[in-house]
């Protein structure tokens, strides 16, 4: 499945975090850096919850980029 996620800068590195799997989050010091660490906290968050039984969440949430 394809998840949006949201990328932040954080202080001196970024944050990753996924709408649709609530506290799944990752961190790193580059962008590439968080791009990793989020593909694989989203792997370990989805195994969890299909080892524990929990129904994995279809992915749901759109980001698109809005002049103002």
């Amino acid at each position: 499945m394809r998840y949006a996620v949201v990328i932040e800068e954080a202080g001196e590195g970024y944050s990753a975090y996924v709408p649709d799997l609530p506290g799944c989050i990752a961190t790193g010091r580059t962008i590439d850096v968080v791009e990793q660490e989020i593909r694989e906290a989203m792997r370990f968050h989805l195994e969890g919850m299909a080892e524990d039984g929990v129904p994995v969440p279809r992915p749901t949430s759109r980001a698109e980029y809005i002049e103002a």
